[in-house]
């Protein structure tokens, strides 16, 4: 007899209605003969309303206390759909993160899961019960509630998968699969029927929201295919799958776009080893996430250096910058939060040429100018303009032959 996990999400549970919808598609599961395990995000806006209600206690909740506050989002909708499904006469049972022994790391508000006790799920499923599973959330060693972090429910849907060892982990969202770029900039984007962990884990790094990037690392390392699919509809989706799973052969998978992201140069900076560290060990204790860096040497022992950071870390991530310039005996430091990151990604990067020249080709044409470059096997990334977002998006997705017949 297979398993099945399958996650929702907040869109998807958004109502009583939507739940009862939702178990209709459970249930017509459980009769192929399946297993079933569901994950079930926070109903749509409940999360942010409990975030508001915190906000109106304290302008800063204590973490710990404010992950025992956002669990009880998911805990709500688990037990919704364990009483529609047990009122349509079906054997169900909630469980809350700690009940299903999902035991994280003590990082409240963006823990990391550090194991599953399978046995735990695994008693219902030989009863032929369905399990529900409050996602987004665990518990540490010593019993404390904590959350995953936003789009923390995809993560617990892969990591109960691997954890069960199920033939497939099924994501329904208010989307149809993974599409070459945004179709909500691009009218000519498609719906890929199979992607690579590799192509999809830089996808959800560089600015595509279907997945949580953490989701695919561990679909990745313990080799789940996830099925990515609408939870309004009956067509098939996208897996995310190993490399060599039959998947399309293309140069260019999609294109992605990022427009959080800021912008910041140290001018003037000695050239001297041990700089870099000086610099960036400051920003690494506040967490502050560094992206693309460039290096610019001038004669005379003196460099620029240049990187860039989430927007919302830019404010913080200047301060420091500004403090270190005057420390090393930088000029000064400035930035800009103007710009968007741009990616082409592709397996078949890896054994074909001119990817790049193609790339600044499409993109000279329209005179978008390129600020910064980072490169790997399967990505090239530019910075450019904001202003220029959409238009680079629908060029680069042309240029490489992504567009829909």
């Amino acid at each position: 007899m297979g398993l099945i996990v399958q996650k929702y999400g907040g869109t998807s549970v958004a109502n009583p209605e939507r739940i009862r919808h939702v178990a209709d598609r459970v249930v017509k599961t459980y009769e192929k003969g399946y297993n079933i395990v569901v994950i079930v995000s926070a109903m749509a806006g409940i999360t942010d309303g409990l975030l508001d209600l915190a906000g109106q206690v304290t302008s800063s909740p204590d973490k710990r206390e404010l992950d025992v506050l956002l669990a009880t989002g998911e805990q709500t909708t688990a037990a919704l759909l364990a009483m529609t499904l047990r009122k349509m006469n079906y054997p169900a049972c909630s469980m809350l993160g700690h009940q299903a022994q999902v035991v994280t790391d003590r990082d409240f508000g963006n823990a990391r899961i550090l194991e599953i006790g399978a046995p735990a799920i695994e008693k219902y499923l030989k009863k032929r019960t369905i399990v529900i599973v409050a996602g987004f959330q665990g518990a540490d060693v010593q019993g404390n509630i904590t959350t995953l972090g936003r789009g923390g429910s995809d993560t617990s849907a892969v990591a109960i998968a691997a954890a069960l060892k199920a033939d497939v982990c099924e994501i329904y969202t208010d989307v149809d699969g993974v599409y070459t770029a945004d179709p909500n900039i691009c009218t000519n984007a498609r719906k890929i029927k199979t992607i690579s962990y590799d192509e999809m884990l830089n996808m959800a790094s560089l600015g595509a929201k279907v997945l949580q990037i953490r989701s695919v690392g561990f679909a990745k390392k313990y080799n789940i295919p996830v099925h990515v699919r609408s939870s309004f509809n009956d067509e098939e989706g996208t897996m995310v799958v190993s490399e060599n799973s039959g998947m399309e052969s293309l140069v260019v998978s999609a294109v992605t776009h990022d427009k959080n992201q800021a912008r910041i140069t140290l001018n003037k900076v000695p050239d001297q080893p041990g700089i870099a560290a000086k610099i960036f060990t400051p920003l690494a204790d506040k967490s502050i996430i560094i992206d693309m860096i460039i290096q610019n040497t001038h004669p005379g022992g003196q460099t620029d250096l240049t990187f860039t950071v989430p927007e919302s870390d830019y404010k913080p991530a200047l301060e420091i910058a500004k403090r270190i310039a005057g420390e090393i005996g930088a000029e000064d430091a400035f930035g800009y939060e103007g710009i968007a990151k741009v990616s082409v990604i592709g397996v078949g990067m890896k054994n074909h040429s001119g990817v790049a020249a193609t790339m600044f080709t499409a993109l000279a044409a329209e005179g978008i100018n390129i600020a910064m470059i980072s490169t790997s096997e399967i990505r090239i990334s530019c910075v450019v303009d904001e202003k220029y977002t959409e238009l680079a998006v629908r060029v680069l997705h042309t240029a490489f032959g992504l567009d829909a017949d």
